[in-house]
């Protein structure tokens, strides 16, 4: 069993003619993801760079059977290239654009709770199966097939683990990167529960960072339903209250969102939790061998 995407996932890329989609687009198909073409307004009926192009996310579906939306459209589009494809009834929309305005991602959560659309991102690099299939911008050749599951709101230090995890000899069943805006389609929660029920993931590693409560709300949920050992790293450890460090949402404001008291909730929860992010890979290696 897979996390989200698989080998017969069908991917749409909206946005593909434009360089980053294309681009992308390509490294996807390389890696064995089925990619099969995209989507530009007023580009229907082209071929970009050996892929087929339609005006609309609808017309796209029909013709391809495509499951799963890969977004790289500008910021001020953005929004409405997620309702599309969740409203032409793709399953799993994937939001790599940076910059989404907060309020076009309220009103999508809104659009897309009368779906049954998941997101991914905005703000993010999509996710990976190892050896099945990727969807997103992540380097795929630092993965491995596995049984670690790794989710997080940092793509950088998402492929700073996985790189440890391979090294140490030890691959992921998937690779979720939630995004870090303050307003996001997929969170810590949803994708540890797919991660408990997932068979083939024994272990799971969570990245968080300041700002929010998305990781205390995690760790409650871990003490309650997971029962696979998690490992636990927040970035941001030596921000300042109101400084905003990396992404839109990891600002501490009111007090609240430090490093210190969402690693206080992991631990609370059984997590076992890392201080620096260079012993990531060490202590999964370490937990996974305690739990046999």
């Amino acid at each position: 069993m897979s996390i989200l995407v698989s080998r017969a996932t069908r991917v749409l890329v909206q946005g593909i003619t434009g360089k980053e989609g294309a681009f992308h687009a390509a490294r996807c198909k390389e890696y064995g993801t089925q990619v099969v073409g995209g989507v530009t307004p007023g580009k229907g009926g082209t071929i970009h760079e050996g892929f087929p192009v339609w005006n609309t996310v609808e017309e796209a579906v029909q013709a391809t059977g495509a499951d799963c939306a890969l977004i790289f459209v500008p910021p001020p589009a953005a929004a409405d290239a997620i309702m599309e494809a969740a409203d032409a009834g793709i399953p799993l929309v994937v939001c790599i654009t940076e910059g989404v305005p907060v309020a076009d991602m309220v009103r999508v959560k809104a659009f897309l709770a009368r779906t049954a659309s998941r997101l991914i991102g905005p703000n993010c690099p999509g996710l990976i199966t190892p050896g099945q299939a990727k969807v997103g911008i992540m380097p795929g050749n630092i993965h491995r097939e596995g049984p670690i599951g790794v989710v997080s709101r940092s793509g950088t230090l998402t492929y700073e683990v996985v790189h440890q995890l391979t090294q140490l000899g030890l691959g992921q069943s998937s690779c979720v990167v939630i995004g870090g805006d303050p307003v996001t389609g997929t969170n810590f929660i949803d994708v540890l529960r797919l991660f408990q029920a997932d068979p083939e993931t024994t272990s799971i590693m969570m990245i968080g960072e300041i700002g929010g409560t998305a990781e205390e709300e995690a760790a409650a949920f871990v003490k309650a339903h997971v029962t696979k050992p998690v490992v636990g790293f927040i970035c941001g450890q030596t921000a300042p209250p109101g400084r905003r460090m990396g992404h839109a949402g990891a600002i501490i404001a009111g007090g609240k969102g430090t490093a210190a008291e969402k690693m206080a909730a992991m631990e609370a929860a059984g997590i076992t939790t890392v201080k620096s992010p260079a012993d990531m890979g060490a202590t999964v290696a370490r937990v996974v061998g305690k739990k046999g």
